[in-house]
């Protein structure tokens, strides 16, 4: 099938913080899909943003788009937990000649959080897994552990432990690690149990990674592991009432959820792993069968 003969019926956006991704559909199956290293904002806005992704196939003015992420930035559509990850309808937005359909996302008063995206995931994974009770962790620049059962997001929690990886590794004194062709699993092992056992000295192991690296004490190639392993480990110490004796369950891209796994494995935690965008098009997909219920 030539570009100029993908003539989707519905458009399913995934709005991640640092990706778009856009899948054509036919009823429940995707005939394409298109990828964009951007998020809404630094793509223009959601008008330039789909634009650029569809550009290239047939889209009618007023065609359905169920799209997932950052999209309604007041918080206004975000839903309280307790609730089932989508909500019993979706309504539609105008904009530009789309029929735009976002999926709410959830919020959490105290501690104040909300999930912008994950919630579609976690609505992929129930799809794909029915009756599925237990923890659902997912991976990526903001990671979310949320509880689930019987259908219904219980409770959850954020971290940005993703973003202050990639900040520290690019934009601090501890820029300074030398390219690597992927993670030594000892090494990150390693910093996962030191950040586990005693997470208030995250900040002085860290201040111990970057003289390391400048005296040269550092072995090479062990930074970015043992970085990773620093701030996954403190998160897992901050979100041990949440994997501790769970039925768990990671969704993510494959090197996160690799990173994860094997944390969690060292502390007798296994989790059933699953993919992303397949999580995320299960979810808007459900998503679009409320628009015409």
């Amino acid at each position: 099938m030539t570009q100029d003969e993908i003539r989707p019926d519905w458009v399913a956006v995934d709005a991640g913080s640092d990706a778009l991704q856009a899948w054509a559909m036919k009823g429940g199956s995707a005939i394409a899909t298109a990828h964009k290293n951007a998020s809404l904002a630094s793509a223009g806005g959601l008008g330039p943003a789909l634009d650029a992704l569809t550009g290239e196939w047939m889209v009618p003015d007023g065609t359905a788009v169920v799209i997932c992420g950052p999209v309604d930035g007041s918080g206004e559509a975000l839903r309280p937990v307790p609730c089932t990850p989508l909500p019993d309808r979706l309504s539609a937005v105008a904009h530009r000649g789309w029929a735009v359909h976002a999926v709410p996302g959830l919020a959490r008063k105290t501690p104040a959080d909300l999930t912008q995206g994950a919630e579609t995931r976690i609505a992929g994974f129930l799809a794909l897994n029915p009756g599925w009770d237990g923890v659902i962790c997912l991976t990526g620049p903001t990671s979310t552990w949320a509880e689930v059962s019987a259908g219904e997001v219980v409770s959850f929690q954020s971290f940005l432990s993703g973003e202050m990886i990639d900040l520290l590794s690019s934009q601090s004194s501890l820029a300074r690690f030398p390219e690597t062709d992927g993670i030594d699993m000892a090494d990150f092992a390693e910093a996962v149990s030191d950040s586990l056992s005693r997470p208030e000295r995250l900040a002085a192991h860290l201040s111990a990674l970057r003289a390391g690296a400048v005296t040269g004490a550092l072995p090479p190639g062990a930074g970015p592991a043992r970085l990773s392993g620093l701030l996954i480990g403190a998160e897992l110490s901050a979100a041990r009432p949440y994997w501790l004796g769970q039925n768990l369950a990671l969704v993510g891209a494959s090197e996160d959820t690799r990173l994860y796994a094997a944390a969690l494995q060292a502390q007798g935690a296994g989790a059933t792993v699953a993919d992303a965008g397949r999580m995320a098009l299960a979810g808007l997909t459900a998503a679009h069968r409320l628009i015409r219920n």
